[in-house]
This record gives C-alpha cells, sequence and structure tokens, in this order.
C-alpha cells in the first residue's frame, strides 16, 4: 500500500500515521517522490484501505499490484541515484566499474588500477573471496585482498567494490570496501540479502544463473525491505541452450527493468560472454539499451591471471571501449566524463563544505540545466539565470562558481551572443559537455494534438523542428525565452489549446504530458555548451585550447596564423569569425585547438601566433 501525504500535513498527523502503522507490525518507508511525500507500506494491515484514506493528512492511498513492493515503480517514480565513493550511478553520467576478476597481488592490484582510472573508470572491481566451481581453484586472498583494496582507493581515490560471500564477513566488508556485490550464485541466499540490507553500504545485486527477473527483484526486495534502498541491479548474462559464450546476455531486461522498478542497472558483460573479442560489443550495446554503468574485467596480464583471464579486455581495450562510450553516451541522453573524479574533488575542495553553484539560462527542464547535470552530476546546485549575461557576471561577480553556456548547435550553428561575451569578459572556459537535444511536444493531460492552436518555443527550437511545424500551418508559433519557460507557461495558462516544445526532463519537472518525441527536423541535434568560471581550478591532462586573436588588416594575415598550425600539425577544430567591440569593419577570430598550448613544449607555437597576430589570448585549456 502507498499513502502519498499531503503537502501541508501537520508533525501530529504524520506522527498519528507512523503510530498506527508501528502498532500493526508494518514494515513502512518514508521517501520524496516526484515532490510528494510518500509512505510505503508492507504487510497486512487490520485498517482498511478507506480507513486509510479518511485519515488526516492523507492524500491518496493505493495498493500495490506488484510482488515486489518497495523496488516497484507504483512505490516510487522517480529513478534511484546509488553513490559509492565519488561516483553516483543512475544519473546521466556513465559510470564505469574495471579490474580483475580476482585481487592478486598488491603489485597486480595497483598497475591494474591505475590503468583503468587513465582511461576513465571511476570504481575499482576486484575478488578478494572467490566462489569457484571447483575447491581446487585459487578461492581469493581474503582479508588480505581486503586490504589491498583499501590500499587502492587510498592511492588511486578509486571507490572499491568486491562480493560478499558469508554473513561472517560483513564487519570486514564495513571496514576495507565502498560497496558489496552479491555474486549469481548467492542472488536467492535470503540469509545473505538480509545480512547486506542491514549493513546499509551499496550493494551490487547480480542476477542468478537461472532466474527470472520477478525472482531477481524480489532478491532486491529482501535487502530494501531491511532498510537499504543504495541497490543496483546487475545483469551478467544468464543461462541458455547456446554454447558459444559462457552465458547469454539478456540486455531486454535493460528495459524491462526500467518499466518495473527504480533501481539503477549496471551490466557486467564479461561474465556474460566469457569472450574477451565479444566484451566490447556487449558493452557497447548496453549502454544503447540504457544502462547506467558497465562492470568490465581488466588485467595487464591476462594470460597468467588467476580467474578469468579469457575474458579480461587488456588495459588498451578497455581505453578503446570507453572511446566508445563517450561516443555512444549522448545519443541516448547520457555523458562519459573521463574527468569524474578530478571534478569531484575540485568541487569538493579536498573537503570543503562550501556548495558549489553553477548558472545556466531558462529554467529547471532546460538543455542547459542538463547539460549542467551532464558535466557536474549533483555535486553543484544550478542556478536559473534570464540572460547570457547574467551568468557571464554572476561567474565574474562570484555569486555563482561556475556557468553553462552554450556555444554552437549542429543544426542551428553558433550562439554568436555568447562568443561575443567570451571576448568581452575574462573568464576561462574549463571544460564542455555536449548533449543530443531530442525535442518533445508537450501539453496538459488528455489533450490531443488535433486540439493544439498555438505552438510556444524560444527561436532556435522552432527552427530545429520546421519540419513538423510545417505539417500544421494552421497552428500559431509563440517564441519564448528557453524551452523550459515555454512548458512552463503553457502549464500556468491553464490554455489547453496551447502546447510548448521542451525537453522530456521538462515535462517531468512541471507535471506536464508530452504528446509526441523527437520531433526535431534531424536526429544529429546536438548543442556543444562551455563550462565557464573565473580561473583554471585543479591540474589534469588538456586536451584542447581555446584562443582569440586578430590580425592586422592586411591581405593573407589570416593565412599566416593558420600556416602555423599547419607546421606544427595542430589540428583546428572550430574557426568563428565575430567583430571587435567598438571597431567597426574589424574582426577577432574564435578557435579550438586539439592541442595543450600551455604545455612548454608547445611554447615556440606560442611565440610564433603571438608574432602573427595583433593580439591573442587564450580562454581556456580543458
Amino acid at each position: 500500500m502507498i499513502l502519498v501525504l499531503d503537502d501541508k500535513i501537520t508533525k501530529e498527523a504524520k506522527d498519528k500515521i507512523n503510530r498506527v502503522l508501528s502498532e500493526e507490525k508494518c514494515i513502512h518507508r518514508e521517501i520524496t517522490d516526484a515532490g510528494r511525500t510518500v509512505i510505503g507500506v508492507i504487510g497486512k494491515t487490520r485498517t482498511s484501505l478507506e480507513a486509510f484514506k479518511q485519515m488526516e493528512g492523507v492524500a491518496e492511498a493505493r495498493l500495490i499490484k506488484t510482488a515486489h513492493k518497495l523496488v516497484s515503480r507504483e512505490f516510487k517514480s522517480d529513478n534511484t541515484q546509488v553513490k559509492i565513493n565519488q561516483a553516483v550511478i543512475g544519473a546521466d553520467r556513465i559510470v564505469l566499474v574495471a579490474g580483475p576478476c580476482a585481487v592478486e597481488s598488491l603489485d597486480q592490484a595497483m598497475t591494474i588500477a591505475r590503468e583503468v582510472k587513465k582511461y576513465g573508470a571511476v570504481l575499482f572491481r576486484g575478488g578478494a573471496y572467490k566462489p569457484r566451481s571447483s575447491p581446487y581453484s585459487f578461492q581469493g586472498l581474503e582479508e588480505e585482498g581486503l586490504k589491498i583494496l583499501a590500499q587502492v582507493r587510498e592511492e588511486t581515490g578509486l571507490g572499491v567494490v568486491t562480493e560478499i560471500t558469508s554473513v561472517s564477513q560483513a564487519d570486514l566488508m564495513m571496514k576495507y570496501v565502498d560497496a558489496v556485490q552479491i555474486g549469481a550464485r548467492n542472488m536467492q541466499n535470503f540469509e545473505l540479502l538480509k545480512c547486506v540490507g542491514r549493513m546499509g553500504m551499496p550493494v551490487v545485486l547480480k542476477r542468478g544463473l537461472a532466474s527470472t527477473i520477478q525472482e531477481w527483484l524480489m532478491s532486491a526486495e529482501y535487502i530494501m525491505a531491511e532498510g537499504n534502498d543504495h541497490i543496483i541491479l546487475c545483469e551478467r548474462g544468464i543461462r541458455t541452450f547456446e554454447p558459444y559464450t559462457r552465458n547469454t546476455l539478456d540486455l531486454s531486461a535493460i528495459p524491462v527493468l526500467r518499466q518495473l522498478t527504480h533501481l539503477p542497472i549496471i551490466i557486467d558483460p564479461s561474465h556474460a560472454t566469457g569472450i574477451r573479442e565479444k566484451v566490447s560489443p556487449m558493452a557497447r550495446a548496453a549502454v544503447a539499451a540504457g544502462a547506467d554503468a558497465l562492470m568490465i574485467e581488466v588485467h595487464h596480464d591476462p594470460d597468467n591471471a588467476l580467474s578469468d583471464g579469457p575474458q579480461s579486455l587488456y588495459p588498451e581495450q578497455f581505453g578503446q571501449l570507453a572511446r566508445d562510450i563517450y561516443v555512444i553516451a549522448p545519443v541516448v541522453g547520457k555523458q562519459l566524463d573521463f574527468d569524474y573524479l578530478k571534478k569531484s574533488e575540485v568541487i569538493n575542495g579536498f573537503g570543503a563544505k562550501e556548495s558549489k553553484t553553477a548558472a545556466f539560462i531558462g529554467e529547471y527542464g532546460a538543455y542547459s540545466h542538463k547539460a549542467s547535470l551532464g558535466y557536474f552530476g549533483d555535486e553543484i546546485t544550478p542556478v536559473p539565470m534570464k540572460t547570457f549575461r547574467d551568468i557571464f557576471n554572476a561567474v565574474r561577480g562570484g555569486s555563482c562558481q561556475y556557468g553553462v553556456v552554450p556555444l554552437e548547435n549542429s543544426l542551428s550553428g553558433s550562439i554568436h551572443e555568447n562568443y561575443d561575451l567570451l571576448q568581452e569578459y575574462d573568464l576561462k572556459i574549463i571544460g564542455e559537455v555536449t548533449i543530443r537535444v531530442k525535442h518533445a511536444l508537450i501539453a496538459h493531460e488528455n489533450v490531443s494534438k488535433g486540439d493544439i492552436r498555438k505552438i510556444l518555443g524560444p527561436p532556435p527550437a522552432l527552427s530545429q523542428c520546421r519540419n513538423y511545424l510545417d505539417q500544421y500551418p494552421d497552428i500559431e508559433t509563440v517564441t519564448a525565452t528557453s524551452t523550459s519557460s515555454a512548458v512552463r507557461q503553457v502549464k500556468e495558462s491553464g490554455d489547453r489549446q496551447a502546447a510548448a516544445i521542451g525537453s522530456t526532463m521538462a515535462a517531468e519537472i512541471f507535471g506536464m504530458t508530452i504528446l509526441e518525441e523527437s520531433i526535431e527536423d534531424n536526429p544529429r541535434n546536438y548543442t556543444r555548451f562551455a563550462v565557464i568560471a573565473k580561473e583554471k581550478i585543479g591540474h589534469k591532462k588538456v586536451g584542447k585550447t581555446s584562443i582569440i586573436f586578430s590580425t592586422g588588416n592586411k591581405p593573407g594575415a589570416l593565412f599566416e596564423v593558420m600556416k602555423v598550425f599547419s607546421e606544427y600539425e595542430i589540428n583546428l577544430v572550430k574557426l568563428e569569425s565575430r567583430p571587435m567591440l567598438g571597431k567597426p569593419w574589424e574582426y577577432m577570430f574564435y578557435a579550438d585547438l586539439e592541442a595543450d598550448l600551455g604545455h612548454p613544449d608547445l611554447a615556440p607555437v606560442m611565440d610564433r601566433l603571438k608574432e602573427k597576430s595583433e593580439n591573442l589570448r587564450i580562454l581556456g585549456r580543458y
């Protein structure tokens, strides 16, 4: 049963409800879901459903129809996010978990950890206790292995995940690691499930060798019934009649789980296939199907691995897979962030408690808001702004530490205002993020497309949906400042003949209905955002430099600058000209280069550029 509480419920009324549930010996959990306070009730109650509906402070009461109660979508519609060390699984950023099947030595674990971190992993996996089919196989280093995992975390910053095989190991797990894994063979070890439920730490729950999705969810229910909702479901392949791979990876489980549960999903293609060459294709497919994270076995010397060498990727293969995922992720609204851990260190100031903020254009639910979440995750507080200049002023004035501004769209081109503001303000580009823009037609509940008489949206969104809008010549288009503002205006107006172009995120935030998805003219609709700050903070590997420069008004002046890049084999990925402020018919040039112009090795390049240009400024190295 679910009790949805009234927004204005008094403390006395809530205490009375909890007292009734306790007296009737029911398991009950209070959560916030979609902005509402909800109490989930498990167990038979003497008080009837109708009686609960009549209680003071209860806005709604309804039964949960599924056998899995607390882990169901009926109990919680919002997606659960599980934090392990600095990584959040279930948010906009794809999490890579990588490491050997078994911890064999400190040198082995540290070598692999440094390699996988270099290529984008944010969590390290390795078995200290190894349940094996043969009693003569390597069984793990046990507590010594746990100590090695703790040392890996201390030296690399990677959170560590390992398998718990017995209730007796609970205290050691709490002491040494950040998350525990329930292996496939223990998925229905109910005493172990209840134990990790009481431990309260994040749990990776693997699907059993021949378990149905319903049985899997019921195992998760055991954990959550003990009070632990930090559960990640891991699909690792099921045993079928097919002998060409170790198991059959059930990727269809991903969309099924999305409908049935709010828990995040991680895919283990290593155990699913058991063959090194099959791991990367299945990992790529898993991300395309909507997985939140990947668990990949990696070993620097797999031929001599004590466990599962044939399915372990070499570090370089893992690096190539990470680059592939980086390209695939934006297509499904996700990001792979190679600087995930470094950002966490910088944002958190190595222990600083003050809140960090990032300014974005529009309102909550705007694509700029989504870009902010894609770059920073939930570690910063997004702050909406009315204009781009407001963002630059907020960052320069220090009221916001960061700003997120769009620079160019793959369909409608550059956002020239922001290039002009970069010229005007002495701020630094510290990073970038690219998101796919999928426009939806959004309206009030129970409204059909035939009812719509006007559509609201900002000019870029209207332009990007021109082919769709041309199908309805009688519908008026009305400009708004942003997509999220358009959705809010339709919501607040109550006009059932109005619709807005916006993101599915905005529809969820404002409680509106999506009439049609993906109405943009071209599915290759991406926007690149720059992240700006007063200064570059922290140290990381730089792969890109943005500069601004001007040349003399003489023939071949720009060519001379371009020739410098050609001579030093520096790839130019963006060149944009803009009028110089206060100087009619004179121009500044913006360029993005695939090089770190701040590196000492490229000092001659900077000297040549200064020689060939009249003004030169580095906007950012990131």
